[in-house]
């Protein structure tokens, strides 16, 4: 059917938007807000024969037939919890609904205001709403399962006319295997609603959606180390799980991509150290705690920053369980204060810096001993008071007091430990001893610095 024959579109309210969708589908230029989701109109109409100006209300599942969508994912749902009440959180004065979708685009968890229930409901952005883009044309759920990257769709992006009031940001959620294995989504109703403070939403929901897929990757893995690495800017944070062997056992989506690594090769048997220079120091943890070090790849000789976490005690009521599932890869993310160069004449030689900073991270939550340091560097205490000095502008103490505020500025932000965990964690002889040092250095108070980080 040619685009004259549709005239009568015209007398439909959203007929416009139809005819932009016909026009997109049959190969003209999409308008510039349209074009991220072209190839989606193009497969709606052409692949999926979805009609735009259809005015069915989207088909939502009862509670007996979610059962059986729900069981394959009960560990991922229960492992979301956290995550999903504290996106809602973010969301929810602004009249947001939460979705967490199966990868057939069926809503089989949510949260959202009960109020509204009937009229989330009625637009199909609640439990059981099923949103696969064979079934509704391009949408936030569905559009992000067929292309497995986060999407956002505004309004009038979305392929039905029905369905331009809607604002919807989804991210795919990856599992262990680096396979496709849910959407978290939000949801809006709201024909007000600006594309700007949309886009907001969207970066919140992938935020939410790479925090859920660590915590799942490292519960799947709570018996191995687990190496949290950080590449260029930009890209995603790499996981890998590390047996007491030190060949990998689990990859996420990013290290499969970036190392080129599958299932038969981890099968097979891949060492870590195939990737990364060898840094024995890694695996020296004794504590639960992270150890930060400095990873060089083979394949590059580039270095990069990581954190490795020890295997847990294996059980799931300690809190040493609940430190090793924690999400910190935003963590790699936060920019730290570049160490002073090395000058050319004199001081601690760049070799000797390495180590004293791979010791000093894998130990600050201990005691410290200046002789110990100037052994590392192979130098009496006195010249590597000297020395170091030169080197960093700084004194040994004042650099260790610095690092210990840098790792409890890092706690505050990305743990809920209480602040006297926090100041023996980072070395800090109590809570008095690290509020001190935070105030000086950083100018606020540990519990300050928290709440604004909220």
């Amino acid at each position: 059917m040619g685009i004259s024959d549709r005239s009568t579109s015209a007398l439909n309210p959203f007929g416009t938007h139809a005819e932009s969708v016909y026009r997109v589908a049959e190969g003209q230029a999409p308008a510039p807000d349209v074009a991220p989701v072209s190839t989606s109109w193009q497969r709606s109409a052409n692949l999926h024969g979805v009609d735009p100006v259809a005015s069915t209300a989207p088909h939502v599942l009862t509670q007996d037939e979610l059962k059986d969508l729900r069981l394959p994912l009960e560990d991922l749902l229960l492992s979301a919890q956290e995550e999903v009440n504290r996106l809602y959180g973010l969301v929810r004065q602004a009249g947001y609904a939460v979705l967490l979708c199966d990868t057939t685009g069926v809503a089989v968890e949510h949260r959202g205001e009960d109020a509204a229930a009937e009229r989330f409901g009625y637009w199909g952005t609640w439990l059981g709403g099923v949103w696969s883009e064979a079934i509704e044309g391009t949408n936030g759920i569905g559009t992000c399962i067929a292309e497995e990257r986060p999407i956002t769709v505004h309004r009038g992006q979305h392929f039905r006319s029905r369905h331009m009031n809607l604002s919807c940001s989804g991210a795919p959620l990856f599992g262990p295997q680096g396979e496709l294995m849910a959407v978290l989504d939000v949801s809006a109703i709201d024909p007000a609603l600006s594309e700007s403070a949309h886009a907001l939403t969207g970066a919140l929901t992938v935020m939410s959606a790479r925090a859920i897929e660590e915590r799942f990757f490292r519960e799947q893995f709570r018996a191995d180390w687990i190496f949290a690495v950080a590449l260029a800017d930009g890209n995603p944070g790499i996981l890998l799980a590390v047996d007491r062997d030190q060949r990998i056992v689990g990859a996420n989506r990013a290290a499969r991509q970036a190392f080129s690594l599958d299932d038969p090769g981890l099968a097979a048997g891949i060492s870590v150290w195939r990737l990364f220079e060898r840094n024995q120091a890694a695996f020296r943890r004794k504590e639960p705690t992270d150890l930060a070090v400095q990873l060089t790849l083979t394949a590059s000789g580039v270095t990069c920053f990581a954190l490795v976490t020890p295997p847990d005690s294996g059980m799931r009521d300690t809190a040493n369980a609940a430190l090793h599932a924690r999400p910190r890869l935003d963590l790699l993310a936060t920019p730290r204060p570049p160490e002073a160069a090395t000058p050319a004449r004199g001081g601690v030689s760049p070799g000797a810096m390495r180590r004293l900073h791979e010791y000093v991270e894998a130990h600050l939550g201990e005691h410290i001993d200046l002789g110990v340091l100037a052994g590392i560097a192979g130098l009496s205490v006195f010249h590597f008071a000297r020395e170091f000095k030169q080197s960093t502008g700084v004194t040994p103490h004042h650099y260790l007091v610095r690092k210990r505020v840098e790792r409890a500025r890092h706690m505050l932000a990305g743990t809920d430990f209480s602040l006297s965990e926090i100041a023996l964690a980072a070395g800090f002889s109590d809570q008095s001893h690290l509020t001190r040092h935070f105030r000086r250095m950083l100018g606020t108070t540990p519990g300050e610095f928290r709440w604004s980080h909220r």
